[in-house]
Formats: structure tokens, C-alpha cells, sequence
């Protein structure tokens, strides 16, 4: 999930930066400070979009930058438990496939995939399964809900999403698709 977030810090405007518009800077600053962090509580850093208030720039001695105080509206992604979050297979490997969800990955295991037994198929890169012949390769686009969420502070390769896609209306969007024809006719 998305969320909008109001957040007060100081910015450093740089000398060579005087003669460009404030704001400007400060927002090319503070998305340059705050790139691709992650803190436990607000969720991945994706950027700074507003200011709300620049304050009147404090130099300090030694240092020929000024330093604003600084209140600015920022986008952090935060995936929620039990969330439902469409994505796209980035990789399958032998033990569940990896989705893209915006700006994080997520694995869905391979118990998690469908209720039949499912084969990884080597020389395609595919999951199939073997009751219903579904299959799932890179880049099929798919609808998961999240199970396990693992957010390490500073570390969104360290971070771990477990994914879901054995329930009503998830999975691969074609399986999706088909499920809601099978309903129709029944």
C-alpha cells in the first residue's frame, strides 16, 4: 500500500545552489537524502512531492551551505498483512516464484502457488501444475495476497514477502479469468 506522509526535517542547500529556486532544490535534495530508504514503521521511501513550509536558511560556521528547516509530504510503499496487491513474475525458480510489487519482490512459495501438485519444468522456467496443467512463467501478471511480511531497517534486499495465491479470485489473471466463465455457466 501506498501511503502519503508529512515529514519535518532540516535541509542543506548548498552554495553552488544559491542562484536555482528554493523549493526546488530542497525537494531534489531531500529525495537524494531519503532514496530507496526503509524504515520499519513508514514502509520504502519512494519520494518527496510537496513542500509545505521552507524555513528561513541558519548557516553554520565552517560550513557555506545554508540549512532550512523543512516540512515536506513524502510517498512511502508499506505492504500490509493480508493485503491483495496485483504483480508480475520476475523470476521462477525451483522452490516458488518471485513477483514485482511496485517497488519490493515477494515470493510465492511453491506450496502457495495452486491447490494441485505443482512441477518446476527446468528448461522452460515454469511452475505447472499437474492435475490442471495451469502454468506459471516470468512475467505473467498475477493477483496475490500478502502472508508474511519481514521489513529489516535500511535493508529492502534483507526484506521478505511471503505470498498467497491458493484463494478465490487470486493467482495468475488468465486463471482468474477462466474461474469467473466456470461460475457463470454453473
Amino acid at each position: 500500500m501506498y501511503y502519503k506522509i508529512k515529514i519535518e526535517d532540516t535541509v542543506r542547500i548548498p552554495p553552488r545552489r544559491f542562484n536555482e529556486p528554493r523549493e526546488k532544490v530542497a525537494i531534489e535534495t531531500l529525495n537524494e537524502t531519503y532514496n530507496a530508504r526503509l524504515d520499519r514503521t513508514l514502509g520504502l521511501f519512494i519520494c518527496v512531492y510537496e513542500i509545505e513550509e521552507l524555513g528561513e536558511g541558519k548557516l553554520i560556521m565552517g560550513d557555506g551551505a545554508s540549512y532550512h528547516r523543512v516540512i515536506f509530504n513524502s510517498i512511502f510503499f508499506k505492504p500490509e498483512q493480508q493485503e491483495i496487491i496485483d504483480g508480475e513474475v520476475i523470476e521462477i525458480a525451483e522452490f516458488g516464484a518471485f513477483v514485482r510489487l511496485g517497488p519490493m519482490d515477494g515470493l510465492v512459495h511453491v506450496s502457495q502457488v495452486t491447490d494441485d501438485y505443482i512441477n518446476y519444468d527446468s528448461k522452460r522456467g515454469a511452475l505447472i501444475a499437474k492435475e490442471s496443467n495451469k502454468t506459471l512463467d516470468e512475467s505473467d501478471l498475477v493477483r496475490v495476497r500478502t502472508v508474511a511480511i519481514s521489513l529489516k531497517d535500511n535493508s529492502v534486499k534483507d526484506t521478505k514477502i511471503g505470498l498467497t495465491m491458493r484463494q478465490n479470485n487470486l493467482g495468475k489473471f488468465e486463471w482468474i479469468e477462466e474461474a469467473k466463465r466456470k461460475s457463470k455457466k454453473a
